[in-house]
């Protein structure tokens, strides 16, 4: 089985099958179950190294992978040496205690997301024993016989055995946009893969055609995870991806000028320089967010396993922010606006009669085609047979069905010995290779009166919601066919009529999405009349209405232009799909597609936020973001309601800890400059930001208000900016008025002042959280009973903290009771006025929004072309 990957043998493309066959030890009956178990353990499994999960000692060390925190270590090891032993070990146990937190909530969020992909395994057909079973793609090993279709995504690479008007898709190897022509055969040794094609590679998929494959190379040994391990390719970065990005520079920035500014003003004063260096860089630790990383994955983790508990799985936590900033769905309507239970409803000969004739030859087109399943083919072959003579057909050959064709034909040999070749597909692409039509059991000329009597029954049964196809034969003479040349002088022999009723309920789920704030746009490979006649029965506006034929006639810029006013979108050809989405996506929308089939695959990596279902083709899963346990749009409400609930409460602790941080960082820098003494020592910044992080965690289980789960929300780092510097700037003034009583009133000294600050300090960062977390009243949103519980023992401890025997350890001492009656009423007025600046604030920046200066749209417009889904 290794002589293949062995030096100095031929390269095995170059090789004829039947000697790669003998090398692997396989056949075409393929592998036996123990002998395909047995490759198994020695190859391992078909899956990239990259793919495993994240170990626990991984996760641990991203914990301190941030460079302030080895500063800061390495500040308390030379505070040691300088004989502060004492004052460096707390710093090191707080700063290992935070660490220690951030891990077990973001390893415990990474394994269950590994969970949820587990759930979406990619599957495929191998023949094992002689005999074809579906078996997990990670099972496949060198030797196996696969037998792929329109659709599969190809599991590793090899070489083809057999195939018909197979094309592969390539693109994610070689870049290539158009598919590629596979056949079997021989290719040189030292061709290039994109000259290769005799064999197939792993991560490409099929476009069209059936093949029959044998696998020669597997997991890490495959074309695919070569070039992956030369260039890890990057998934795009996503809005919320790029707002992290941009507010962890905006806190760098801000961070680094008040790090510099308070060491040389300490130092200018003459203080302790490693006491000066530690309360420097605790400043900026207090400032920084530093367990905004965990924060976010417990946040996105949890809102994975809620949506997961709705039907909803993510493949890219990243991607919920953007479900949950969707404006614009874009979806075909077959399953989803739908039944998706295609039935049969007539066959009729070309004057509208019922003809057995015409479902014989339905019946025998549908159940021999070997290509890709569809719920047509189903709808007919499930269909009582009417004629007896159909068993005794045979078939011959067969020209699968293409998005270009748009038709289907298999070749049979009738009981009586005639060659016939039976085309089915759209009306229109049928009749432009028919020459004659069948009228009283004879084949007359198909002249435009009788084209065009044809065409009228179809628009007529199409307004009535029915999906329309034509059936054509013809009489070959040679019994070898020519190709799809001979798809030419075909005889029109009736139609098929099929019916999709409207899904049950789905008028309200199109209503729940147009209170959130999403438009739905139908993009359908059917004709604008069936389009339009479903739209109008579920409530969907018609009236716009732009066809295949209308796109390849106006520019982008014009599509861009009509694309959001267009209601339907109708006879759409699969590569324009893509274009669609790119359209509306370049005027700002944040753009959903819905798709399950082979030419959805661009589109759904062109949009913001792809989405499939479970039973979709594989190639249309891998491209997804999201993918949907039941094809049911009320599924999919609920999943904006969950991504909206994860941005909101990602957004509240940043909003929530920078606001808090930014007022008490500036506080202490002014008071570090003004007093004689630190306002905070360096291990009791560090005590203040641990304490006040562990409610932090409570807020991704937190309620979020349903008003706001009504709109889309984006990242608007601007607005972030102003929060923080508004409530930052009101939290320094309470500061400065506590310094004040406690300097001038209370007469407190160094460690009753500092005592008193951090209480102070402490008690305000955790009940600013009930202001900020909603933009009603405090007391009319009620939080989550985790977050009131945090709170309420943090809290506790904050008060009992300078009493307890480890408060000396930080340098607390007891507080008279005046004094913390004292920093209580100024908290509560802090709140307070927090409640009152928190309604002029978002009164003023909706007002922002409503009217945007020339400053403002143009951020938005740049905001919006830099968006990538």
């Amino acid at each position: 089985m290794d002589t293949l990957t062995g030096h100095g043998t031929p390269a095995y493309w170059s090789m004829p099958a039947a000697s790669v066959l003998a090398e692997l030890h396989s056949g075409e009956a393929g592998l036996s179950a123990s002998d395909a178990a047995r490759r198994l353990k020695e190859t391992g499994p078909n899956a990239l190294d990259k793919e495993r999960s994240l170990s626990a000692l991984t996760v641990l060390a991203r914990q301190f992978r941030s460079p302030l925190v080895l500063i800061l270590v390495v500040a308390a090891a030379i505070s040691a040496s300088l004989g502060e032993a004492h004052e460096a070990i707390i710093i090191t146990l707080i700063v290992l205690a935070s660490c220690l937190l951030g891990f077990f909530q973001e390893y415990g969020a990474s394994q269950a997301t590994e969970k949820l992909k587990q759930r979406l395994s990619h599957k495929t057909t191998a023949v094992r024993d002689g005999i074809e079973i579906v078996i997990r793609s990670d099972e496949v090993v060198p030797g196996d016989v696969l037998h792929l279709s329109a659709g599969s995504l190809i599991p590793a690479d090899g070489v083809i055995l057999e195939a018909r008007d197979l094309n592969v898709s390539e693109a994610v190897l070689t870049g290539e946009t158009f598919p590629v022509v596979k056949r079997p055969g021989i290719a040189e040794a030292g061709a290039p893969l994109s000259r290769r094609n005799n064999v197939v590679f792993a991560g490409t998929s099929v476009r069209s055609g059936t093949a029959c494959v044998l696998i020669v190379k597997t997991g890490m040994q495959t074309e695919f995870a070569a070039i992956a391990a030369s260039l890890d390719r990057q998934v795009p970065e996503t809005e919320f991806s790029q707002g992290i990005r941009r507010f962890g520079l905006l806190m760098t920035e801000i961070m680094f000028v008040m790090v510099i500014l308070v060491f040389f003003a300490n130092a200018l004063l003459g203080r302790p320089l490693i006491d000066s260096i530690l309360f420097s860089l605790a400043l900026a630790v207090g400032l920084t967010p530093e367990l905004l990383p965990a924060i976010i994955s417990v946040t996105l983790a949890r809102g994975a396993r809620a949506m997961a508990a709705n039907g909803v799985i993510v493949r890219r936590l990243e991607a919920i922010e953007n479900l949950g900033s969707m404006d614009v769905l874009c979806t075909d309507k077959t399953g989803t606006l739908t039944e998706g239970v295609i039935h049969l409803d007539a066959w009729l000969d070309p004057t509208g009669q019922p003809s057995n004739d015409v479902l014989m030859l339905a019946r025998l087109n549908a159940t021999l085609q070997s290509g890709l399943p569809n719920p047509l083919d189903e709808a007919i072959a499930a269909a009582a047979a009417t004629s007896p003579r159909e068993q005794s057909f045979v078939k011959r050959d067969e020209f699968p069905y293409d998005f270009t064709r748009k038709r289907l034909s298999v070749i049979v040999a009738s009981p009586e010995g005639e060659t016939v070749l039976i085309c089915k597909g759209a009306i229109d692409k049928v009749l432009d290779i028919c020459g004659s039509v069948r009228d009283a059991g004879k084949e007359i000329s198909l002249d435009a009166e009788r084209r065009g009597a044809i065409e009228e029954k179809f628009r007529s049964w199409s307004t009535e919601g029915f999906r329309v196809l034509g059936l054509a034969t013809r009489r070959l003479i040679s019994l070898v066919p020519n190709g799809r040349s001979d798809e030419a002088g075909l005889c029109f022999e009736g139609f098929l009529l099929f019916l999709d009723p409207p899904k049950q309920g789905i008028e309200q789920c199109l209503a729940d999405l147009a209170k959130r704030g999403i438009t739905v746009k139908i993009i359908s490979g059917d004709n604008r009349y069936v389009v339009a006649h479903l739209a109008s029965a579920i409530g969907l506006p018609s009236s716009h209405v732009l066809t295949g034929a209308d796109l390849t006639h106006i520019s982008s810029q014009a599509l861009a232009a009509k694309a959001a006013h267009t209601d339907l979108f109708a006879e759409i050809d699969p590569n324009q799909k893509e274009r669609i989405v790119r359209a509306l996506r370049s005027r700002g929308h944040v753009v959903g597609y819905l798709g399950d089939g082979i030419n959805d695959a661009p589109a759904l990596h062109e949009a913001d936020i792809g989405i499939s279902v479970d039973s979709a083709v594989d190639v249309a899963r891998e491209a997804a973001d999201v993918v949907l346990l039941k094809r049911d749009l009320s599924v999919l409400v609920q999943g904006v309601d969950d991504g909206r609930t994860t941005f909101a409460n990602t957004m509240k602790y940043i909003s929530i800890t920078t606001s808090a941080n930014f007022g008490n960082m500036i506080s202490m820098a002014l008071a570090s400059i003004a007093l004689p003494f630190l306002p905070l020592l360096a291990q009791q910044v560090l005590l203040n930001n641990f304490l006040s992080d562990i409610p932090s965690f409570a807020i991704a289980t937190d309620n979020v208000d349903e008003e706001d789960r009504r709109r889309p929300r984006h990242w608007e780092i601007g607005s972030v900016g102003r929060f923080m510097i508004t409530f930052g700037l009101v939290s320094s003034l309470f500061d400065l008025l506590t310094f004040a009583f406690l300097i001038f009133l209370a007469g407190a000294g160094e460690q009753r002042f500092q005592t008193a600050w951090f209480v102070e300090s402490l008690l305000t960062e955790l009940l600013i959280v009930f202001i900020i977390r909603t933009r009603k009243r405090f007391w009319q949103s009620r939080p989550s009973r985790l977050l009131a519980a945090l709170s309420a023992l943090i809290v506790s401890m904050t008060f009992a903290l300078p009493f307890l025997p480890i408060g000396r350890w930080f340098g607390f001492v007891p507080l008279p009771v005046p004094t913390l009656l004292a920093l209580l009423a100024i908290s509560v007025m802090y709140l307070l006025a927090s409640e009152r600046t928190k309604h002029w604030f978002f009164e003023r920046e909706d007002r922002g929004r409503l009217h945007p200066d020339r400053r403002t749209r143009k951020a938005l417009r740049q905001g919006a072309g830099s968006r990538t889904g």
